[in-house]
């Protein structure tokens, strides 16, 4: 077996759910359409929400700005549990009992739904029972872990605290949450996506949405080609909201990187989901492969544009897996961006207070497939009922800010200074680039950001963020420009990687010397 020094990682990023799934191909939005609902991501949430919707009856658009399911849920860990960290007692101390019970609720109900979907529709996507478990090695965490299990067991859930774990190390204490689940997210959400298109419904892919307006009691929303999307209602589900002034949601959402190796092991996977509660954060999970199963080991969880170098993400966590298991190879590497909230409950229902039958659901955290799942289900029944039981739980205008309220005055704090630093930092003047680097350099007065590809080739673009101007971070390890304030993400051409921004970097076409 290789040193584990010598054992490299991939040379590029691939997430296994792609690399081992087809892709449906679909078309871009050529012509002004009208149907009843227009829903803004082709993800989980644009998917579970497209399919439910249809099954009521209605004539249902997806418009997604680059192919469906290949944003954060196509990047996941695809753990289908109501176990969301230390949750359940913050709620509870912050909020209150009721609410808890209520996300307690809505999350055990998402895993029963995609469990009986599944079953009644015979979906073969490694669909597996198990058990998530919360564990750690640190003392100060041991009487939070002793207060979640008894809380969470409290609202229903089937949890407990446990001081053994059957992972291949000694744990201080953990609570085990039992009936969860995991399953390969896009085989899932492909089968689902091949029930929406006919009878009205459409998906369309290279289909940026740039804009909302409303028209009488209609929304239009814009493309980016000038094309509209009509509407009596929407359902903006593109992640990190792209209209979001009217919420302020740029004020009340952060987004955070993690990363995720897929490693072969030899010898068997304990089985069980895991995460600690302290940091670094470890999460490990199995999957099944054709000639055997690989064991996915995330974390390393930072602020986006404000880690390390990225490569030494991946080198932690193959740190990590060394020390685990006998590592036979590494396979994938992969990291995703998460939309964080201030009080770490979803925002999910009408975009504001005035604006009725726009919708919104962003803020899942780490926990996007049971959060994914209960936005579709909370989003059909306020557009089919008018109402829904866990409404007041994910309300976006909800009023409730003690658990929020010094998490607003300090992320914000943190994009004020990541601005101010970003426009006060000193540039070099001149030019010292290899093949595979990148550096922010003054050209004429001017910030730009410069990469030169494997052929000498040198790209170089206005690295000012399009959404609202802060100044954009080299990613080393995915070879894109960050965004440090609002999570936006752009290749070294300026190519709109993911939003909230709408409009792509300048390219410089000039030499420097």
């Amino acid at each position: 077996m290789e040193n584990k020094s010598e054992m490299k990682l991939p040379n590029e990023p691939e997430s296994f759910w792609i690399a081992s799934t087809p892709q449906i191909e679909h078309s871009s939005l050529m012509e002004d359409i009208n149907v009843d609902v227009a829903i803004v991501g082709g993800g989980m949430v644009g998917i579970t929400s497209a399919y439910l919707l249809k099954q009521e009856g209605l004539k249902v658009a997806i418009i997604e700005a680059d192919r469906i399911l290949r944003g954060t849920t196509g990047h996941t860990t695809a753990k289908i549990t109501s176990q969301h960290g230390l949750r359940y007692n913050k709620i509870k101390t912050n909020i209150s009992e009721e609410v808890a019970k209520q996300y307690a609720q809505s999350n055990e109900y998402a895993i029963k739904f995609i469990h009986d979907l599944v079953d009644r529709k015979n979906i073969d996507c490694d669909f597996r029972e198990q058990s998530a478990y919360i564990y750690t090695n640190d003392d100060n965490y041991i009487k939070q872990i002793q207060d979640e299990a008894a809380t969470a067991a409290s609202l229903g859930i089937k949890a407990s605290y446990v001081q053994e774990t059957p992972l291949p190390f000694k744990v201080k204490a953990a609570v085990r949450f039992d009936g969860q689940a995991q399953f390969h997210p896009r085989k899932y959400l492909l089968a689902l996506s091949r029930e929406i298109d006919g009878d009205g419904c459409r998906i369309f892919e290279h289909t940026r949405a740039v804009d909302i307006e409303k028209d009488g009691d209609l929304y239009n929303v814009i493309t980016s080609e000038g094309k509209k999307v009509s509407a009596k209602r929407v359902i903006v589900a593109s992640h990190y909201p792209f209209y979001n002034f009217e919420g302020f949601y740029f004020a009340r959402i952060y987004t955070e990187r993690s990363y995720v190796l897929a490693v072969k092991i030899n010898g068997n996977y304990p089985g069980g989901m895991y995460i600690n509660a302290e940091n670094p954060t470890r999460s490990l999970r199995s999957q099944n492969l054709n000639d055997g199963s690989i064991v996915l080991i995330s974390g390393e969880r930072h602020k986006t544009g404000q880690g390390i170098d990225m490569m030494t993400h991946y080198e932690n966590l193959k740190n990590f897996a060394y020390e685990t298991f006998d590592v036979e190879d590494i396979l994938y590497r992969w990291s995703t961006q998460d939309c964080m909230t201030l009080d770490d409950i979803p925002y999910v229902g009408l975009f504001t207070s005035k604006t009725p039958n726009l919708y919104i659901a962003t803020g899942f955290g780490k926990w996007g497939m049971t959060g994914s799942t209960v936005s579709a289900l909370l989003l059909r029944d306020l557009i089919i009922k008018g109402k829904s039981p866990w409404q007041d739980v994910y309300s976006p205008s909800r009023t409730n800010i003690k658990a929020s309220a010094k998490n607003f005055i300090v992320e914000n704090a943190n994009v004020a200074g990541q601005l101010i630093s970003g426009k006060m930092q000193m540039l070099p003047q001149k030019l010292d680039i290899k093949p595979g680097e990148a550096k922010v350099i003054d050209s004429n007065g001017q910030k730009n950001g410069a990469y030169m590809d494997i052929n000498g080739r040198l790209h170089l673009v206005d690295t000012t963020c399009t959404h609202l101007g802060c100044e954009l971070k080299w990613n080393s390890a995915e070879k894109t420009w960050d965004c440090p304030c609002h999570g936006s993400r752009f290749t070294y051409e300026g190519k709109i990687v993911e939003g909230p921004a709408v409009k792509p970097l300048k390219h410089i076409e000039k030499d420097i010397h």
